[in-house]
């Protein structure tokens, strides 16, 4: 069983993954909307797989991680959000803080569930004693993700390579 702690808000549930999440997974890794701006090509079930399993994991290894995300009024997997130590190694930064990441079904977007999502998990990591800072990286064409990064407090510090990829860095203490 996961650690990870159980976070309802208005019309979402954040809980732990399961295994079966995985199929609503590959819908949204296959997604050209979403792979675009993260990996650049589509995951496979396996590779959807192994990303579950990784997300379960961080929360025992670290006592943070990712959280499903769940619309509490369908009971439909919509998407995966929270904080990861995924040591990018990003030049200019050195990233020993929580990296901030959110990934929804495309027919999601607009809702405002990736904002009410995150502030929950921010909420929650805010609450926690040794967690007063978190970062995220967004690619500079993904503007929606832009928006809710700054909607959430995160502001801009630098731009970055990742990969062969451009990509920039934001910063949010509480």
């Amino acid at each position: 069983m996961s650690t990870a702690p159980q976070i309802l808000t208005e019309r979402l549930c954040l809980r732990a993954h399961c295994e079966e999440d995985h199929s609503s997974a590959i819908e949204i890794w296959q997604h050209s909307e979403v792979y675009a701006f993260i990996i650049g090509s589509p995951l496979s079930s396996q590779d959807v797989w192994m990303r579950l399993l990784r997300y379960g994991g961080l929360w025992d290894m670290l006592g943070y991680g990712y959280w499903a995300l769940e619309e509490r009024a369908t009971g439909k997997y919509v998407g995966q959000l929270g904080f990861a130590d995924f040591k990018r190694g990003l030049i200019g930064f050195d990233g020993r803080y929580p990296e901030a990441g959110w990934v929804l079904h495309p027919d999601m977007a607009g809702k405002g569930y990736a904002t009410e999502g995150m502030q929950a998990a921010c909420a929650w990591l805010d609450a926690q004693p040794d967690r007063a800072r978190s970062f995220c990286i967004i690619s500079a064409d993904n503007s929606r993700s832009v928006r809710v990064a700054e909607k959430l407090g995160y502001r801009f510090l630098l731009d970055t390579m990742f990969g062969e990829e451009k990509t920039a860095v934001y910063f949010r203490e509480r």
